[in-house]
């Protein structure tokens, strides 16, 4: 497999914000990391409107990658102004088939699963169906570790905050 790695970003990620204005559509690849499942994680986002890209990320002390994948949607999410169309591509197909098919189901039997079984993850599940709900937003999903540079990027950048929580301790 080819390096595909570009410069993770061109400008910080307030300054990409100012370009931003209603009407506007900005992709973002999004990603989630955990070292153990459970242990240490971390999320991100690469956002990218017109030729500017810019990252996001973030960490957790202790908790699973699937909890990272949301994360990395939900604090997205919340970082793009109002009135912005949004297209998340992610790697997960528990955060792309969750919240595009799955979700409605779980919300009609009170965050309960076809199985029977409370829902994993009901608070972040939770918090990202009321982020949804007013805005824009189109759900891909793309191929992990391959030959996606933006979604590789969103990888560097969630492993990147796990390795600097330790680095600020």
């Amino acid at each position: 497999m080819e390096n595909n790695f570009l410069k993770i970003t061109d400008v910080e990620f307030d300054e990409l914000l100012k370009y931003l204005r209603d009407g506007s559509k900005i992709e973002i690849y999004t990603d989630g990391s955990c070292l153990g499942n459970p242990g240490p994680g971390g999320w991100a986002g690469v956002f990218i409107f017109e030729d500017k890209r810019a990252g996001l990320s973030g960490f957790e002390k202790s908790t699973t990658n699937n909890r990272m994948e949301l994360r990395a949607a939900i604090e997205s999410i919340k970082a793009v102004p109002p009135n912005v169309s949004i297209t998340i591509h992610t790697d997960s197909t528990y955060l792309k088939n969750g919240i595009t098919e799955w979700i409605k189901n779980w919300q009609k039997n009170n965050w309960k699963r076809s199985t029977g079984g409370e829902v994993k993850n009901q608070d972040l599940w939770m918090e990202l169906a009321s982020l949804v709900e007013n805005v824009n937003i189109e759900w891909k999903w793309v191929k992990g570790h391959f030959n996606s540079v933006n979604n590789n990027n969103a990888d560097a950048l969630a492993r990147n905050a796990i390795v600097a929580s330790y680095i600020e301790e």
